[in-house]
């Protein structure tokens, strides 16, 4: 059964910074790439970031450009997010999932089900 358990969100002041973690269980993690997608209320889920299967490529959206970072470790089945310098417009439920390759999670979306989520609050 495959698993995706987002962990690592929280209630920060807007300039803080979180890491975000998603472990995986039930797939062969390192033939995927995965990316991060959040939902803020009344909106649709959006791609913030995503990683090639190896690491080598990543992508983001072009809100957190320069203030977000993917990464993953392919020997722990883990993706993470590290966001800096947050804004309260980065509120919102966030979310791993997987796909194909970075391009077909850009333009059709992701493979399989979602996890939970982690919801992140920027406020002061």
């Amino acid at each position: 059964q495959v698993q995706l358990v987002e962990s690592g969100g929280g209630l920060v002041q807007p300039g803080g910074s979180l890491r975000l973690s998603c472990a995986a269980s039930g797939i062969i993690f390192s033939i995927y790439a995965m990316g991060w997608y959040r939902q803020a209320p009344g909106k649709q889920r959006e791609l913030v970031a995503a990683i090639s299967n190896r690491g080598r490529s990543t992508n983001y959206a072009d809100s957190v450009k320069g203030r977000f970072t993917i990464s993953r470790d392919n020997a722990k089945n883990t993706v993470y997010l590290q966001m800096n310098s947050l804004k309260p417009e980065d509120t919102a439920v966030y979310y791993c999932n997987k796909g194909s390759s970075i391009a077909v999670m850009n333009s059709v979306g992701p493979i399989g089900s979602w996890g939970q989520g982690t919801q992140v609050t920027v406020s002061s």
